[in-house]
C-alpha cells in the first residue's frame, strides 16, 4: 500500500527545490541536467505505479512515452495544430496504447509480461524507424513549445522551462499518490499481493491491470510531451528498449513502491553519468556498479533503503534528544 508520510512530502520538496536552484543557478548546461532528470523521473513514477505497486514490470514504457512524442510531433509538423491541442492527443495516444497493451497482456505476468510489453515496444520502434513520412530514422525536427507569450511568459527561455518541468513532476507525484491512496489503488496493490483471492472476492484484476496501464501511461505520455518539447526534436531512439531500460534502472537505483525512489533515483542517475561520462567513454559500468551494490544491500533501492532502515533509527535518536533536552 502507498502512504504518504510526512518524510516523503519532506524528502520531494527538498529535492524539487534543490533541483530549482541548481537550474537557476548552475547555467545553461545545469537547466539542461535537470529537465533530463524531470522527464526520466515523470517516466519512472509511471512505471512506479505498475511495477512497483502492480507488480507489472514493463520494458514498454520507453516507447509508450515515445508514441506521445510523436503524436505530438506529426499534429505539429504534418497537420500544423497548435502545441496545446497536439499535446492533449499525444497524451490521449499514448494512454490508449497503454491501455491496449494492458488488456491484451492483463492475464499473463512475471517474465511473460516483461517480453510481452518489451516486443510492443520494438514493434512501436520499427513502426517510427520505417516511416519516412514521420522522418524514419532521421527523425523529425520543427517542434513547438507552449506559446504563453499573451501572459508574459517565455517558454524559451531556459529558466521558465525548467521551473515548467518541475511544475509537471509535482503534478505527476501527486496524481500518482492520489490514484494509488484511492480505492483503485489499493485494490491493486491487493491484486500485487494475492491475485487468486482479489478474483475470489469478485475483482476484475484483468480489468484493473487495464485501467493502471493506460494511467501509467498517461503520465508516461507527459514524459513524452516534456521530452519533445526539449529538444524540439523527436528520433526513434526515443521508443527504442534501451530508454525503457534505463528508467527501470532509475526505479531500482530509487526504490519499488515508493514515488519518492524514482525521483532520487532519476537525480542520481543523470547526474552520475554526467560527471563520469567526463572521464570516461563507459559510464555505463559506473551505473552498473552501483546498480549492483544497491541491489546486494536490499531490495528497497537507495530511497526505500534510507526510509526503512535510516530514517526510523533518525527519528528514535532526535526524539532522544529531544526528551533530555526537555529534562535538563
Amino acid at each position: 500500500m502507498f502512504y504518504q508520510t510526512k518524510s516523503r512530502l519532506s524528502i520531494l520538496a527538498l529535492a524539487i527545490i534543490g533541483l530549482l536552484l541548481y537550474g537557476t543557478l548552475g547555467g545553461y548546461y545545469a537547466g539542461e541536467l535537470v529537465t533530463e532528470i524531470a522527464i526520466l523521473a515523470i517516466l519512472a513514477i509511471s512505471l512506479d505505479i505498475v511495477a512497483g505497486f502492480g507488480g507489472m514490470v514493463s520494458l514498454g514504457h520507453g516507447a509508450i512515452m515515445g508514441v506521445a512524442a510523436y503524436v505530438y510531433g506529426v499534429m505539429i509538423v504534418k497537420f500544423g495544430l497548435p502545441p496545446l491541442p497536439s499535446a492533449l492527443l499525444g497524451i490521449i495516444s499514448s494512454t490508449l496504447v497503454g491501455a491496449v497493451i494492458g488488456r491484451i497482456t492483463g492475464r499473463i505476468g512475471g517474465i511473460f509480461f516483461i517480453m510481452a510489453t518489451l516486443a510492443f515496444g520494438q514493434m512501436l520502434y520499427t513502426i517510427a524507424f520505417k516511416s519516412r513520412w514521420m522522418g524514419g530514422d532521421d527523425g523529425m525536427a520543427g517542434l513547438q513549445r507552449f506559446d504563453l507569450s499573451f501572459i508574459g511568459i517565455d517558454m524559451n527561455h531556459s529558466f521558465v522551462f525548467v521551473i515548467y518541468a518541475l511544475l509537471l513532476v509535482l503534478a505527476v507525484y501527486f496524481a500518482a499518490s492520489f490514484l494509488l491512496q484511492s480505492a483503485f489503488g489499493r485494490t491493486l496493490c491487493g491484486i500485487h499481493q494475492n491475485e487468486e483471492r482479489m478474483r475470489a472476492l469478485g475483482v476484475n484484476t484483468v480489468m484493473h491491470r487495464t485501467w493502471a496501464m493506460g494511467f501509467s501511461s498517461l503520465l508516461a505520455g507527459v514524459a513524452g510531451i516534456l521530452a519533445a518539447q526539449h529538444i524540439l526534436f523527436i528520433s526513434p531512439g526515443l521508443l527504442f528498449w534501451t530508454s525503457s531500460g534505463d528508467v527501470l534502472i532509475v526505479l531500482i537505483l530509487g526504490g519499488l513502491g515508493t514515488l519518492v525512489g524514482p525521483l532520487i533515483g532519476a537525480i542520481i542517475f543523470v547526474l552520475l553519468k554526467s560527471q563520469a561520462s567526463a572521464f570516461t567513454d563507459h559510464w555505463h559500468m559506473v551505473i552498473g556498479i552501483l546498480l549492483v551494490v544497491t541491489v546486494l544491500l536490499g531490495k528497497r533501492g537507495l530511497y526505500g533503503e534510507f526510509e526503512y532502515s535510516i530514517l526510523p533509527k533518525l527519528t528514535k535518536l532526535l526524539g532522544k534528544h529531544i526528551k533530555d533536552k526537555d529534562n535538563v
